[in-house]
């Protein structure tokens, strides 16, 4: 064992631990479940070390023996290849401290090793005094924090890419199938099937294009801002090139806040992004309930994936579509999160950052699980040609095409005329009684999809 001291104490750990006090009292202060901090964002704190420790070297701060052994101890941390040492709860209080002094920590003992010094010595490497140089939980977190979700975003927007293309391959397969168009759940005017897909296609391309510039919301960050913002207690040199290490190592269009003090305390940034991504929440959940709907009325077939009952032998239930609708809705359930924890911040800092964190980090992931899902799902359904026009012309809704043809009165009685006559089917009805070729010129399905008609010349 060994013995390790702080202000308030000693704590033993095991001598062959990489983390240390700081560490050891944050697990006994948060005993507490659910998520433990996010993987990207430990590895993201790492570059920032790695940057640092770098920039110090290059201004004669450290040795290029102890810059190399931090430098590598960051790095395997970056590349996940130190995973055990990081399971702190993601609901913390101190803004980030103590995952910030993990990380310190974790580096300063790995370094260590690495120059064949025992963990603790640090005296040679200190988790403060060497790792954290120059830097404070309140630039480190939040920067590491808005590397991390342009990743996680550029990651979803390519997910959200493939799922727009799922649904423009059907907007074409779908094309010729002329359907009932509904709105408030009743009958309205005939639409193609693929204009159905279009509609879903064109709310999809949006989220995608919501989540590229939403990165731009987060590019700046406050790095060498330190404790609020004024880059006290560090080298102007350091602040001015510890910004341009971090772009070139990690090859993010990062850049320094022009006032770090206002990106070191307010989070409307974060805000921004959330917002961007519960509209992506909000079109899963509507394009789910309404493929929901038209595989219900059989105008459409989603793939048969498993048994839906314990009881009922045969049935078989949208798990794909309800699994998306769940997971869209805890994603846009995030977003109230991300806002209350932006407005609790006070005065220089916001205290509420790993929440704040951990929820739209929870809100990206959520969102690509339901997104990569979806996708795979949309490539298999099928269009019922033969269903859609039974139903289309089982009723009369089909009438408001033929408007421009025979007026709105003329409609109307033909629509008396076939209620009447005990016919069933409305095209053959409009057939005998308007014509087969202008009941066919009118139900083309381009005619139907062109925006307006063309008026006849007089």
């Amino acid at each position: 064992m060994r013995i390790e001291q702080d202000h308030f104490g000693t704590v033993e750990l095991d001598e062959t631990a990489l983390h240390g006090i700081h560490t050891a009292r944050a697990l006994t202060n948060f005993p507490i479940g659910g998520p433990r901090v996010s993987r990207q964002l430990i590895s993201a704190i790492a570059e920032i070390k790695r940057a640092a420790v770098r920039v110090n070297g290059e201004l004669g701060f450290f040795s290029p023996e102890i810059v190399s052994a931090v430098a590598e101890a960051a790095s395997e941390i970056a590349d996940n290849r130190i995973i055990y040492e990081f399971t702190l709860p993601a609901y913390q209080g101190g803004a980030g401290t103590s995952t910030n002094m993990c990380v310190n920590e974790v580096i300063a003992n790995r370094a260590l090793q690495i120059l064949g010094l025992p963990c603790g010595s640090y005296n040679s490497i200190h988790p403060i005094e060497t790792v954290n140089l120059h830097q404070s939980t309140n630039d480190v977190y939040p920067t590491a924090l808005k590397m991390t979700i342009i990743r996680k975003v550029r990651a979803l927007s390519e997910k959200i890419a493939t799922l727009q293309g799922a649904f423009q391959k059907k907007e074409q397969e779908f094309s010729e199938i002329i359907t009932l168009g509904r709105t408030e759940l009743q009958d309205a005017v005939p639409m193609t099937m693929g204009s159905q897909f279009a509609s879903f296609a064109q709310a999809i391309e949006r989220d995608r294009w919501r989540c590229f510039k939403s990165e731009e919301r987060i590019r700046t960050v406050n790095i060498g801002g330190t404790a609020i913002g004024t880059g006290l207690t560090a080298p102007q040199k350091y602040i001015f090139r510890v910004i341009e290490k971090l772009r070139s190592e990690t090859g993010l269009p990062i850049g320094r806040a022009d006032h770090t003090i206002d990106a070191t305390a307010n989070a409307d940034c974060y805000v921004e992004v959330s917002s961007a991504l519960t509209a992506n929440a909000v079109n899963l959940i509507k394009i789910a309930m309404d493929l929901r709907f038209l595989h219900s009325v059989k105008e459409i077939s989603l793939p048969k994936l498993q048994a839906g009952s314990s009881i009922m032998p045969g049935k078989v239930n949208p798990v794909i579509l309800e699994s998306v609708i769940q997971l869209a809705m805890k994603a846009k359930n995030e977003s109230t999160l991300v806002s209350d924890c932006a407005a609790l911040g006070s005065l220089q800092i916001n205290e509420f950052l790993p929440l704040l964190g951990d929820a739209i980090l929870s809100q990206i992931d959520l969102l690509s699980d339901a997104v990569t899902i979806l996708s795979s799902h949309v490539d298999q359904i099928t269009a019922n040609r033969r269903i859609c026009e039974e139903r289309l012309f089982a009723g009369t809704s089909c009438i408001t095409v033929f408007l421009p043809e025979i007026g709105y009165q003329k409609a109307e009685q033909l629509i008396d005329q076939f209620e009447q006559s005990g016919e069933t089917n409305f095209r053959s009805f409009l057939e005998s009684t308007l014509g087969e070729n202008i009941v066919k010129e009118y139900l083309e399905p381009a005619k139907l999809m062109a925006l307006g008609f063309r008026m006849k010349r007089t």
